[in-house]
């Protein structure tokens, strides 16, 4: 399980990150992914988790989100910056084998992060992501 402080929770949060963040759509999840303003290279980077009723009933979605979370569990130790990060769970997430999910999410994750350290690198911020 992430902890606290790399868990986004609050609704403006997921707000924010999806409407302003940059867009990464795959098969199996589409990502947005920002970089908090104000943070440093070291800053926490924070995951929230959409996954709708349309992936499936509850075992299903839950099936998905525990291995979304267990993904980005993984990849924290490659983060560098404060980013925030949404995952949202596609239909055919709830089919998709631990491998096919896990590399949408890495791909995924690595063209969103660096479009939005593009994006933050345009309006004078820093930002940076090795995935």
């Amino acid at each position: 399980m992430l902890s606290k402080k790399h868990r986004l929770r609050s609704a403006a949060g997921f707000s924010a990150t999806v409407r302003s963040g940059a867009r990464s759509g795959r098969r199996n999840v589409v990502l947005y992914a920002v970089v908090r303003p104000g943070e440093s290279s070291t800053g926490n980077s924070r995951y929230g988790f959409i996954v709708s009723k349309a992936v499936g009933n509850a075992a299903v979605r839950n099936l998905v989100k525990r291995r979304l979370r267990a993904i980005a569990a993984e990849h924290l130790a490659n983060m560098d910056t404060g980013y925030d990060i949404v995952l949202r769970a596609l239909p055919a997430s709830a089919d998709a084998s631990w491998s096919e999910l896990s590399a949408d999410t890495l791909r995924g994750l690595d063209k969103a992060c660096t479009q939005a350290a593009r994006k933050a690198a345009s309006s004078g911020r820093k930002g940076s992501c090795d995935a």
